[in-house]
């Protein structure tokens, strides 16, 4: 996920020792030692969210025999299209019931479901639209504690009044808005530990997460077992590199996102179309996050399989098998 506005700051590039593909020789042989010591291989899944032409039944189909065994579900197919991006819906029509024929359709196709996207507005400045996102993730949380699911994803929001002058300093980077989102993710915590779910915060370079450093302090500050992070590199790519972003927020990365982007554009693309080095992507996640999945993500119906023979060749590049069963999640 990701979206609009600009930024005029911009990192130092970190000198890290970082282990890659894409070396001769030795070194090469050394980036596959060292990602085959880390892990036995990668999970790699797929999100649902560009396939909203499909019913959950026929996608769970479609995905299995295409070898996927793990998903992360957005309501948008076409019987549970429950999701607005930076927004809410009414959630009234999930029932329990309902909530776990859907998770079912996907179990019995062999797909876990890893996480669940939510994306509302965390940093609307408007209390009563604060608390009805607020309430509208407790909802979601309810949702996938119904089909067994308790990871949710969401990003900070954006908020842009169109009935007055752009500030100067945009929204997300104002003095009074670190502490209103720290109070904000406080109460998400409160409400993670009441479902015992886990909230990842997923970082974008044009929105309140707008560098891998930035997201580290901000999850540092709040200090929560239940508060981690989805790092998504093409969102990163034009303020970090990718060893950067993983020496900064390892520790707290429990998904990735596996898309990719050109160098100065804010649209994403889906994977082998921009400019992430994915051999060294994947080294990385071998690395530092064997057990972490890569989703597939900003791919429908014309172009997952494209997308997702990138992503495999990467990995046999760098000697990283493709795990065959889902990846283990500890909620």
């Amino acid at each position: 996920m990701n979206r609009m506005f600009s930024r005029r700051q911009s990192l130092k590039a970190m000198s890290q020792a970082s282990v890659f593909c894409g070396l001769g020789g030795a070194a090469q042989q050394s980036v596959r030692a060292d990602a085959q010591t880390a892990s036995n291989g990668l999970t790699v899944g797929i999100s649902t969210l560009g396939f909203g032409g499909h019913t959950n039944a026929a996608l769970a189909a479609e995905l299995s025999a295409a070898g996927f065994n793990t998903i992360q579900l957005f309501l948008t197919q076409t019987d549970s299209a429950f999701w607005k991006y930076n927004s809410r819906t009414d959630l009234s029509g999930l029932t329990p019931a309902r909530c776990k024929a859907i998770a079912q359709t996907y179990r019995d196709a062999g797909l876990a479901i890893h996480s669940i996207g939510v994306y509302t507005n965390l940093m609307h400045p408007d209390d009563g639209e604060l608390n009805a996102n607020l309430a509208y993730f407790d909802a979601m949380m309810a949702v996938g504690g119904h089909m067994g699911v308790h990871t949710f994803i969401t990003e900070a929001g954006h908020y842009y009044d169109t009935q007055v002058p752009s500030p100067r300093v945009p929204l997300e980077f104002q003095d009074a808005v670190w502490p209103r989102m720290i109070a904000t993710a406080r109460k998400l915590d409160g409400l993670a530990a009441k479902h015992g779910a886990k909230v990842l915060f997923e970082p974008y370079f044009q929105s309140f997460f707008a560098s891998a450093k930035r997201v580290r302090l901000f999850v540092e500050e709040l200090n929560s077992p239940r508060l981690r992070v989805l790092l998504d590199p093409a969102n990163l790519l034009e303020l970090n590199d990718l060893d950067e972003m993983f020496l900064q927020l390892a520790p707290w990365i429990e998904c990735l996102h596996a898309k990719d982007r050109k160098y100065h554009t804010g649209r994403g693309v889906a994977a082998g179309q921009g400019d992430i080095d994915y051999k060294r992507f994947v080294s990385l996640a071998a690395k530092h996050t064997p057990q972490v999945p890569l989703i597939l993500e900003y791919v429908g119906p014309k172009d997952y399989q494209d997308a997702r023979a990138h992503l495999l060749a990467a990995m046999r590049a760098c000697g990283i098998p493709e795990r065959c069963a889902p990846t283990t999640i500890n909620q």
